[in-house]
Parts: C-alpha cells; structure tokens; sequence
C-alpha cells in the first residue's frame, strides 16, 4: 500500500527558517551586552529607571546598526543614524496623545523615511530610526520636557559608538587588512576547485568578497585627502588580484580539457601572500612555482608572480591603483546629488508612498478602536516593510514566526523576574543573543530582539506579564496591513524584475565580448576590459541578491525565478569563458576571426532582446557555426547552453 504523501510547507516559506551557518561574532555580543544593561543599571542606581530604559533603547539602535566591519564606515553606521532618531522621537513626542495629528504627521514622516531609504545602506538605516523612534515617541509617554527623549535615546547610540571605537587605536586598518586577506583566500580556493562543480560556488564568493573589499578599502579612502601609503598600497593588492582573477577562468576550462587542474603550489602560493597581506609583512622570497608550459598555466604563473611582486614590492604607483572612482567629492556636492536623486527617483517616490499609506493605515485603524499599547502595530510594519532588506512577504511571515518565538522567551521573565535590579543581568543576557541571533536570519534576529523590547518598555509602563498577548496581536495586525496594503496593491512588490536584470547583464557581456577581441585590444588600454569585467561580475551579483529575494516569494514569482536562475549562472560562465579566450589569446594562441566574434555577439544580443519582450522563457535559434577547436569553442558552447536553457 502506498504511503499518503507527506505535507510539507512549501521551501519559498521555510527558507528563512534555516540558520545561517555563520559564527557568532562574540565581540559584538559582548558589546551588546554591556550598552544595553549598563544604563539601566545606572538609571536604577540614580533611581531613574525610566532614563536608563531610555538610553538602553537608543543603545539598542546602534547594536542593530553597527553591521560595518571598518571603524570609519561603523562611525557613520552608529551617529548618522542616532541624529535621524534625535529627530525622529522629538517629533513623535510632540504628537503623543494629539490624535489624528498624530496620524498625519507619522504618515509624512513614513514619505521621508521611505524616500530617503533609496540612497544607500547608511540612509537606509537612518531612515528606519527616523520612523521608529517617532512612532515610539508617538506611542509611549516621554520624560517631561520634550528634549529629554532625544538626548537620552542619543545617548544610548553614544555609548554603542564608545565601546566600538575602544578597539580603534589598536586595530585602525585591521578590518581592511582582514578583507583584503579574505579575498586572497578566496582566490586560493577558487584554484582549488578548478575542474570541479564547486568552481561556480567559489568563483561566486569571490566575487562577492572582492566587492567588501573594494567597499571597505574605497570608503575610507573617500573620506581622507590625497593618498594615503597604507590605503594606495591595500588597493593596489587588490587590483593585483585582477589578472588572477582573469586566469582562473582559462585554469578551469583547462582542467576540464586536459584533466589537470593547477598543481598546488599555486593555492598555496596565494595562501602565503594572504598572510603577508593581513600582517603588513613586505619582503619575502619568490613563490615557488612549476614550470608553466600552456598558455593558462603561462597566464596563472605570470599572474602569482605579479601579485608576489606587488604584495612583497616596494611602494605601488598611484597609477596602478585603478578604483575606477577619482576623487570623493566634495559632501556639499554628494549631499546635493543625493537629494536630487530622491526627489527625481520613481522607484524612491513609489517605496515612500508604500510605506506612508501601510503607516498611515495602522495609525489610523489604533485610532479608532482600542488597541492596548497599540504604537507596536505601526513598528511592525515599519520592521516588515523594507523591500532593501528582502522580500516583504517572506518577512510578514517571518516576522510574525519571530515575534512569537520572541514572546515565548519573554513570557517567563515577565512574569518571574521582579522590576528592579534583576533586569540589568537579564537584559545582558537577553542583549547579547541580538547580534548572535541576527547573523542566523531575520526570524531569528525578531525573535532575539522582541523581549528586549518588551523588558525595556515594561520599564515605562509597568504592564508585566499583560503585555505579552497584545504584542502578539499587535504584530499579526501589522503584518496583516503591510501584507495587503503594502505588498498585494502594489504589483511591483510581487512581480519579479529578473527576467530585465538578466537581460541587461546579456547585453552587458555581449559587450565585453566585443571589446574583448576588439583590433588590438591585448595592447591598447587593458584597463578598459578589467573594469568591464568587474562591472560584469558585480552586476551579477545583484542580480543573485535579487533572485534571492525572488526566490522567497509565493508562486507565481518564485516559480519564475527559479526557472530563470540556470540561465543566471550560464552568463557568468559565459564571462568566464570569455576571459579565459582572451587570456589564451594573450599567451600565443591564434586570435579569433571577427566574424566568429559577431556571431557570438549578435546570438548574445537577440538573447537580451528575448529576454526583455517576453515574461516566460523564450523560443531561441542556435546557430554559431565556427571551428569547434578555435580559441572561442568553449565561448560558443557556453552561448548555446545558454540559450538552450532560455528555451521553453
């Protein structure tokens, strides 16, 4: 007898209910622990408890705020945001108590919030404390007179920002130094996996890592004058990493042709210069490397031995240090090409307008029927609706699942532990679990940070173990609203753009074909092909960080994601293909004839243009033609499994 089929829920629900398999960033609990309980304890010893609940929430912004990895970048990650929050709880504590002033002024502050969030991660957060911290000014009564709420919530980010900047005298240029020796590790492995299936996964990491390190290393350069050495000499090691990086492609096609992937002097060669990277080291012996005899071993071996030069040499040229950027300009003029950018931007106009009606809505709906503490309906939505931080469905779902997780820890401490001074060690431990949890998923991050909340405002209102219930009520509210009003009424939230992001990066690497093989282009400005490719592979990026999003969608937009995402990774394959013929070329072997190079091109082009006229997979002819041994062979073959897989 056969068994009944097992029901399962579908996998687009459960993944963000798998951990994430990443350590636990034990300095960061530690910091946690310490800016949340200590004001409490300080309030409570002054018998200001209140105050200190006051600052451990403005603590508790900057906790979830300090995500950066470089000092300078977590300063701006902390403060910047802090001021926003200033503002923010000033303009909710005006309005506490007034009504449907309330409401309207929390709906124009959800338009700013919103508007400003499209500007960049910095922005982003500082747009979610703006509106936050309002709508808990709104909700909750404030310390008299107004101006106590933002400087005690300012003073709490003070303390995150003391605590984090404890460590900067001793490790300033550290976290840079670690990235840039991450991506030299990544490297060694991505030759490690040449020849293998686990060469897409890696040379994916590379990519990724490359970027933070660009990021990290870029965004401090940008806010000093000049040059600095230490600065110019980090970005040059990563640029040194670019004529690796263009190799690999042509050790991996190898691999798979001759069945030989590169000896292990190489990975190991990488390793070392990593080491010397992360410890500031110069000097040291030549690499010790096989002969090279092929023209991708000749490629690998000059490549390792120009990144040992660079890493080991004296002082890099400033014109080797290539980011592509210039100089930073001055903030009167990105501040004015920021705002300008909001103001003009439909995409900015569009999420603001979203998050202003679901705000809108909430406050509105507590303004006419009794909702106990009912300032916790507009946070959740203010938590759910960030479409920059995932799919706002999959976060309703997932938010809901963590607050319940949440009010299941808080329970027992609401109701066992007495007010007073036993809730400095619980908050600590309750602190700690946020940065720990928040590196596991969202779910997991709602859940850690829920009863950390419920304690602190407990602090103010003195509810106990009531406020468990209409928390939950409160949170199923607001995801209900944020899922109707702002995700169902708004098509764009839940029809995928993967298929015109993906089209683009085709016409994009139909480009890099061209310039590739373009008359002279193994002499004339090589850089112009570096910054194509990197612009290629960071693209794709976004574009994998958008099929993650897609993909935790309902039908029928996570079904169309997944149907595109072969054809995701048969275009990167088809760069790497691409730069592996190029690298070939570059070390003897005969160039391609540019009719093969325009066949490749034009097939590349009318893929694109498919995939733009067409929301399903589209009807493809495949016909390259061309000299199955020539130098673009494994190019053409990536071409036709592409539009292949484009095919219905």
């Amino acid at each position: 007898m056969a068994k009944p089929p097992r029901l399962s829920p579908p996998a687009w629900l459960t993944a963000g209910l798998r951990p994430q398999p990443t350590p636990v960033p034990w300095p960061a609990v530690l910091r946690a622990a310490v800016a949340l309980s200590a004001p409490l304890a300080v309030g409570l010893a002054t018998d200001r408890p209140a105050y200190g609940a006051l600052v451990s929430m403005g603590a508790l912004s900057g906790v979830i705020g300090d995500t950066a990895d470089a000092y300078r970048m977590r300063m701006l990650n902390i403060a910047v945001p802090q001021l926003f929050g200033a503002l923010g709880v000033t303009l909710g504590t005006l309005v506490f108590g007034q009504g449907w002033l309330a409401v309207v002024v929390l709906t124009l502050v959800a338009l700013v919030s919103g508007m400003i969030s499209s500007i960049g991660a910095v922005a982003s957060v500082s747009g979610l404390v703006l509106l936050l911290n309002a709508v808990v000014g709104a909700g909750l009564p404030m310390p008299e007179p107004w101006w106590k709420a933002p400087v005690l919530l300012g003073l709490g980010g003070v303390v995150v920002l003391a605590l984090t900047l404890l460590g900067w005298p001793l490790r300033g240029g550290q976290p840079e130094r670690a990235a840039v020796a991450g991506t030299y590790r990544a490297v060694a492995e991505l030759f490690e996996a040449t020849g293998t299936d686990a060469y897409d996964e890696r040379r994916q990491a590379v990519t990724a890592s490359l970027n933070q390190s660009y990021d990290l290393v870029l965004a401090r350069r940008a806010r000093q004058h000049g040059r600095a050495p230490t600065l110019v000499r980090l970005l040059a090691q990563l640029n040194a990493l670019i004529p690796l990086l263009e190799a690999a492609p042509a050790a991996h096609l190898a691999a798979h042709r001759f069945h030989r992937p590169p000896p292990p002097q190489i990975p190991t060669a990488v390793r070392a210069l990593a080491d010397a990277v992360e410890q500031g080291r110069t000097g040291g012996p030549e690499p010790d490397l096989p002969e090279a005899r092929r023209p991708s071993e000749k490629a690998v071996d000059e490549a390792v031995r120009y990144a040992a030069t660079v890493v080991r040499g004296a002082e890099p040229r400033a014109y080797n240090v290539d980011d592509g950027l210039g100089r930073p300009a001055a903030l009167r003029v990105r501040l004015w090409r920021a705002g300008r950018g909001v103001l003009l931007s439909g995409a900015s106009w569009r999420y603001g307008l979203r998050l202003a009606l679901c705000i809108g809505l909430a406050q509105a709906l507590v303004s006419l029927i009794a909702v106990p503490r009912s300032y916790w309906v507009a946070l959740t939505v203010t938590f759910v609706l960030k479409p920059d931080f995932g799919s706002v469905f999959s976060r309703a779902v997932l938010r809901a699942l963590g607050t319940a997780g949440g009010l299941l820890l808080a329970a027992p401490v609401l109701a066992a532990v007495p007010r007073g001074w036993w809730d400095v060690p619980v908050i600590a431990v309750l602190a700690a679990l946020i940065p720990a949890f928040s590196a596991k998923g969202y779910a997991f991050q709602t859940a850690a940070i829920t009863p950390v909340i419920l304690l602190l405002s407990d602090v103010l209102n003195h509810q106990g173990f009531h406020l468990v219930l209409p928390r939950l009520y409160d949170s199923l509210i607001g995801c209900a609203i944020t899922l109707v009003a702002g995700y169902l009424l708004w098509p764009e939230s839940w029809h995928t753009r993967v298929a015109d992001r993906l089209a683009d990066a085709v016409a994009d690497t139909a480009g890099y074909v061209a310039l590739a093989f373009a008359p002279g282009a193994g002499d004339t400005d090589p850089g112009a092909r570096h910054r194509a490719r990197r612009k290629l592979y960071r693209d794709m990026s976004a574009v994998r960080s958008e099929f993650q999003r897609a993909l935790t969608e309902p039908p029928p937009a996570g079904d169309l994601a997944a149907a595109w995402w072969p054809l995701a990774i048969a275009v990167e394959r088809i760069v790497d293909a691409t730069t592996a013929a190029r690298i070939r070329v570059d070390h003897g072997a005969p160039a391609p004839e540019p009719a093969e190079v325009a066949a490749v091109e034009r097939q590349l082009r009318e893929l694109a243009d498919g995939l733009r006229s067409s929301e399903v997979l589209v009807e493809v002819r495949v016909d390259l033609g061309g000299d199955e041994d020539g130098v673009l062979a494994a190019l053409r073959q990536e071409v036709r499994a592409a539009r292949a897989t484009a095919s219905p």
